[in-house]
């Protein structure tokens, strides 16, 4: 139970750092180590494949896209535009919102009893799988369906229009 709330803090600690972190890309950094502590819970709470999708997903693609589009980018405070009075005020009552929504699950918490799992394969592939194309079939097909529609607008979007009404040049 020690290495749980060592993991705990690190993931505290690391997710704080990504807050208030100066530089961009150390944030980014913050946030890959972030989610390394969260594959470490996966794994002590026996969810072995949320660990590998998210040591594969969200730190092997999508936080190195987004290390490589800030390095891209180039930041600068010259270069970064002065926000208005509601964009701030947007941002108060946005952090308001989640620091009342926070202390209500924390009072939600201490009364619950902790959980109990009546079996150790609760978090398998195995068992996964089986619930996941046995009941949930039809959701997951329209879901693939879903992705693969937007990965082919995603291409329209990005080609430019090969053939435009006419390309001929006039002699």
């Amino acid at each position: 139970m020690s290495i749980f709330y060592f993991i705990a803090f690190l993931s505290i600690l690391f997710s704080l750092l990504v807050i208030f972190s100066k530089n961009p890309v150390h944030s980014v950094l913050y946030l890959i180590i972030t989610f390394f502590t969260f594959t470490i819970h996966y794994i002590i709470l026996n969810a072995q494949f949320l660990a590998i999708v998210n040591f594969i997903v969200y730190m092997g693609a999508i936080l190195v896209l987004f290390l490589f589009v800030m390095m891209i980018l180039n930041l600068n405070k010259d270069s970064e535009p002065t926000k208005s009075i509601y964009v701030k005020l947007a941002g108060v009552i946005g952090g308001g919102t989640l620091l009342v929504t926070l202390v209500a699950a924390m009072k939600g918490l201490a009364k619950s009893q902790p959980v109990v799992l009546q079996s150790v394969n609760l978090g398998s592939v195995k068992n996964l799988g089986q619930v996941l194309f046995h009941e949930f079939l039809l959701p997951f097909e329209v879901s693939s369906i879903l992705l693969l529609s937007a990965m082919v607008g995603a291409v329209l979007l990005a080609t430019k229009d090969s053939n435009p009404k006419s390309t001929k040049p006039t002699v």
